[in-house]
């Protein structure tokens, strides 16, 4: 774990803070731990101290937004400044969220990385970027949902030896539109993960190693018929299936028209579509009839690929 330190200046009045952080689709196709995107889907933050802490959400997910208890948010924020010693500065927020919770659509990643930047503001902490991208990171145990919400586009993130995350931004994201299919109950990561072998083939690992270099050059060069074979996964998909059924229905549509790639969002159960290039209804339709014929019920959402990243701002500045 790395050290913490406190700013050598406290402010006794921090200004009143915005937030804007997207959704992000993490294990993006064989990119399993490794490769995320973000998604025109944001939470949005204004937070201001106050003698006495209160919560006003709009949005999606409304009661789990504000519920004080087991508010992700919220204990990062807390978790943070106690582990610095620093005062727990007491938040008037008011919340809007557009990102779907426990649904493989990286609003863990983004409540994470908001508590902690409430935590440095509010806290006085003057912690640089690579500190709080790395405390995210620590804390959400997959530093590619963080980085490609922090830095927007198409991320990708490694461990170093040191055991800190490191992560790219890896070129300028073309302006894809997508669509995300997602369920109406969530699947919590934890079970997700359990699902996973503790082992693979050979032929596997190298199979989604190959796979990987093509999803790279399908972001970086704006080629998505590369999709296709850059979002074919062996290392989790396979095992998640039966807990994601969106997945099954229209893992088959991927490589033709109207519908370029498809990959599990996260852990799932949500599933990201990549549509052909000037087929974004087209796609929609597709995959609608494709689920309504299978027997299956999921909001399609449409956004874009979001070429920035996490912002913050106070006083007009950012």
């Amino acid at each position: 774990m790395r050290k913490h330190r406190n700013a050598t200046t406290a402010r006794s009045a921090p200004l009143p803070l915005r937030l804007r952080l997207p959704a992000t689709s993490a294990n993006l196709g064989a990119g399993f731990d490794a490769a995320a995107c973000a998604l025109e889907l944001w939470l949005e933050i204004e937070a201001r101290a106050a003698r006495r802490p209160s919560l006003l959400v709009r949005g999606r997910d409304r009661a789990r937004c504000a519920s004080p208890q087991h508010n992700l948010l919220l204990e990062t924020y807390f978790d943070v400044l106690a582990e610095v010693n620093a005062p727990k500065v007491p938040l008037a927020l008011r919340v809007r969220n557009e990102i779907p919770i426990g649904k493989g659509c990286g609003s863990s990643a983004a409540a994470r990385l908001a508590g902690i930047l409430l935590a440095v503001h509010f806290g006085g902490l003057g912690w640089r970027a690579e500190e709080i991208v790395a405390e995210a990171a620590r804390r959400e145990g997959h530093g590619d949902n963080v980085a490609a919400c922090w830095q927007g586009g198409f991320a990708v993130a490694a461990p170093a030896g040191d055991g800190e995350p490191r992560w790219t931004f890896a070129g300028a994201a073309p302006s894809w539109p997508l669509l995300l299919a997602v369920p109406r109950e969530p699947l919590a990561t934890e079970v997700a993960r359990a699902l996973l072998p503790a082992s693979y083939a050979r032929s596997d690992a190298v199979g989604n190693v190959q796979a990987a270099m093509l999803l790279a050059a399908a972001f970086l060069q704006d080629r998505r018929e590369y999709l296709e074979a850059g979002m074919r996964d062996c290392l989790h998909e396979p095992y998640r299936r039966e807990r994601c059924p969106l997945l099954a229905a229209l893992k088959p549509l991927a490589g033709g028209q109207p519908i370029a790639g498809v990959s599990l969002s996260g852990a799932g159960p949500a599933v990201l579509l990549v549509p052909a290039r000037g087929r974004a209804a087209a796609a929609r339709r597709q995959a609608a009839a494709t689920l309504r014929a299978a027997g299956l019920r999921a909001e399609l959402i449409e956004t874009r690929l979001a070429a920035r990243g996490a912002r913050h701002s106070w006083r007009g500045r950012s």
